[in-house]
């Protein structure tokens, strides 16, 4: 067997090595045309068994341990790919099966969820968009790849780019918020980290923007539950962030578990087909997610498996992970003309495309001393301190209670996530470790050296009544400066699976703090969750209250960073924070009705028992200065077909610390073929101020971004009046109108 794969191979090789090309041709073209030859190749002489090999992904055991039956598989070329299986040893071993013992020498693809980091953990995603920056996702995103190549894998499921405006969904912990704008950002940020110029080299891995689509507007904020979107919301809302993941060049799709408008996404020939891989043109690869082509039975499309698999290829899903209703019923589908052979081959194609642009074939092997060189060094950890910090959203700070002043005799530092090294991890941790994580306590300390000055008092529970130790926490507070309360949620509590129908303080955390407040201490509250809590009393009675997400390896440190002062506050929010769940589904970016809220009007669009108003509304996040807009004024106040929208405004800091702001400017649409949101954001530019400063802030709005898609699904851009909005965050800002003049 071996004799003879290792003829078959370098037949193939010689095959390609021998086409000529087109001399002069551009490097890239002539890669692309050795690859193609390759590709084509090997598909000429596979069998059917390999080719549907090449569409089979599955498990490997949590821990990085590969099934007894993998090693077999590889050799007769019917697994292509595994997951969670990792280790440079553990992958060198199966690889080596895949080059020397089967028949055509196809390399495995090794796959792992690495979202916020494979070993150095960074702060959750939807805090990491809390920083506004999409440099830092990039530097954090290669960060992962590098340790992720080094353990031997060469792919990743991530970004996650779902719009999500549900926060019981616990995958939004997961994503970058509510709006596509930001989302967009983010995607190309995150795909340029893991994929880099050349996702061969041997510091890169192959991203995938998941869920394709729609998975983040579940009904009821339930984790896999079906949606109801219409073809306009996904194009304006779903849409964009996986565009930008295609623009980026991401290398791969994964589809979503839900159903959309009736039919899976799995399954879902105008997602996956028609809009993917005809009008975007995507040219890489689809991956279900975990057995999700076997559930589509369960969603009741398919009556079996068979009919998962017809109705899954057909739709244009390419690989099959874990479930192995492809492998099983291909061939009978292919003898009974359900299933063309090319369906086959475009998918098998696919697949090995990207397996040469990983430039497996000529190495597909990990060098081994770099699993002990190229794990949490130091300056990752620098920068998952950076990041920890930098996504602190600073929500209230009352009588200037932040930062704390380093002359402090003591701290109080209360609640069950004060000294916890678990929760900063947060979900889907990688290959991270606990130990190495900073708690806050850890943090705190490092910043105010010396015996007793952080006094720390567990409190209660996360959830459960099982610890009472609100009188001692009492106690340390009355002896102290200042109480700072770390609560919120574990890490268990958002991610998948993770939905909650409260999204309030869970156990008796509320009467930790109502006790602490009692006091009369001043108040610092962190929260360290993944998602928007509604806590209205909460923010109302205490005097700071400062949003610390899941912060990764780094937390306590970045957050102390910025409760001390050393980092000014940097966080805006990412994704709207609700008064109560009532509220849900609340996102910035609505519609504005016929009837508009409004408290004097009964019959307008509001609750009787609570404001229509958010807690906290998108982009918003305070700093330890004041800053002020001034002079927002548009070049042209008619603009002609095709000409650009330029604005400016000036910012001052009118404070008594260097700080910095994010200066957001948002669009409104006033007259359109289709009712348009109150407000979009299409720019933001972020500032740093000397104390009395002013600077001039410009912006540049290209024609084409003032269109939308109109009742046929075209994307135009109508002539009518527009607003610019610039302010702080959503909620509020200073306007200035202009009008499009109709196209001559």
């Amino acid at each position: 067997m071996r004799g003879r794969g290792f003829r078959v191979r370098h037949v193939l090789l010689a095959l390609v090595a021998g086409l000529s090309f087109t001399a002069g041709a551009a490097p890239d073209a002539r890669a692309k045309a050795r690859t193609q030859a390759r590709v084509e190749a090997l598909l000429s002489a596979m069998t059917l068994e390999e080719k549907l090999g090449q569409l089979q992904q599955l498990d490997g055991f949590s821990e990085g341990h590969p099934r007894a039956e993998h090693a077999t598989m590889i050799r007769q070329g019917r697994l292509g790919s595994t997951l969670n299986v990792r280790g440079a040893k553990t992958t060198n071993e199966l690889q080596r099966i895949a080059m020397e013992q089967s028949r055509l020498g196809i390399p495995v693809l090794f796959a792992f969820d690495v979202i916020h980091g494979y070993r150095t953990i960074f702060p959750v995603p939807l805090a990491e968009t809390a920083t506004w920056d999409p440099t830092i996702a990039e530097r954090a995103a290669h960060v992962a790849a590098i340790e992720s190549t080094a353990v031997g894998l060469k792919w990743t499921f991530a970004p996650m780019v779902d719009i999500a405006r549900d926060p019981r969904w616990g995958r939004i912990v997961e994503g970058s918020g509510e709006d596509p704008y930001l989302g967009s950002l983010f995607a190309r940020a995150r795909v340029k980290g893991f994929q880099g110029d050349d996702m061969a080299a041997p510091d890169r891995v192959m991203a995938c923007a998941k869920h394709w689509v729609g998975y983040g507007a579940g009904e009821g904020g339930r984790d896999y539950n079906t949606t109801e979107i219409s073809e306009h919301a996904l194009r304006e809302v779903y849409f964009p962030p996986f565009k930008a993941a295609v623009e980026a060049g991401v290398g791969t799709f994964m589809s979503a578990f839900n159903d959309l408008n009736g039919v899976p996404a799995t399954a879902n020939p105008f997602t996956l087909r028609r809009i993917l891989k005809e009008q975007w043109n995507f040219d890489g690869f689809v991956v279900s997610d975990y057995e999700s082509v076997k559930e589509t039975i369960a969603h009741g499309l398919a009556a079996d498996a068979k009919d998962a698999a017809r109705y899954s290829l057909l739709a244009g899903l390419d690989m099959e992970m874990v479930s192995r209703t492809y492998a099983e019923h291909l061939p009978a589908l292919l003898d009974e003309g359900e299933v063309a052979m090319t369906a086959v081959d475009d998918a098998v194609r696919r697949i090995l495309t990207k397996k040469a642009e990983l430039g497996l074939f000529e190495r597909p092997y990990t060098d081994e001393s770099r699993e002990a060189r190229d794990l949490d060094r130091p300056e990752y950890h620098r920068l998952a301190r950076e990041a920890a910090g930098k996504s602190v959203v600073l929500l209230k700070n009352e009588r200037d209670v932040l930062p704390l002043r380093k002359s402090l005799g003591s701290v109080a530092l209360i609640g069950p996530l004060a000294n916890d090294k678990q929760a900063p991890l947060g979900s889907w941790l990688g290959d991270g470790r606990s130990e190495p994580v900073v708690t806050v306590l850890e943090g705190l300390r490092a910043k105010l050296p010396g015996a007793n000055r952080v006094r720390f008092v567990k409190g209660v529970e996360v959830e459960g009544s099982g610890l009472d130790q609100i009188e001692q926490a009492v106690e340390a507070a009355k002896a102290s400066d200042v109480a700072v309360l770390v609560l919120g949620e574990r890490s268990d509590m958002s991610g998948e699976a993770a939905s909650r129908s409260r999204i309030d303080l869970p156990g008796r955390q509320q009467d930790l703090l109502r006790a602490v407040l009692a006091t009369g201490k001043p108040v610092v509250l962190v929260l360290m969750s993944g998602r928007p809590l509604a806590l209205e009393w909460e923010v109302a009675n205490t005097p700071a209250v400062v949003q610390a997400w899941f912060g990764g390896t780094q937390a306590g440190h970045g957050l102390a960073d910025v409760l001390m002062g050393d980092l000014e506050p940097h966080g805006k929010l990412p994704v709207t924070f609700p008064r109560a769940v009532g509220q849900i589904p609340i996102y910035y970016n609505h519609k504005n009705t016929g009837r508009p809220p409004d408290p004097n009007n009964k019959y307008s669009s509001k609750y009787i028992d609570l404001s229509s108003d958010p807690l906290f509304p998108f982009g918003y996040g305070l700093t330890y200065s004041k800053f002020e807009l001034a002079d927002l004024k548009i070049e042209n106040t008619e603009i002609r077909a095709g000409e650009p929208v330029r604005a400016s405004v000036k910012i001052t800091n009118s404070g008594i610390r260097r700080a910095t702001e994010v200066v957001q400017l948002y669009l409104r649409d006033h007259a359109a073929s289709v009712t348009r949101p109150v407000k979009e954001l299409k720019a933001y530019r972020r500032v740093y101020l000397e104390p009395g400063e002013t600077k001039l802030v410009t912006f540049e709005l290209a024609y084409t971004e003032l269109g939308f898609h109109d009742r046929d699904m075209r994307y135009v851009v109508e002539p009518g009046m527009f607003s610019l909005i610039a302010g702080l965050h959503s909620a509020t800002g200073l306007e200035s109108t202009f009008r499009l003049l109709k196209a001559r």
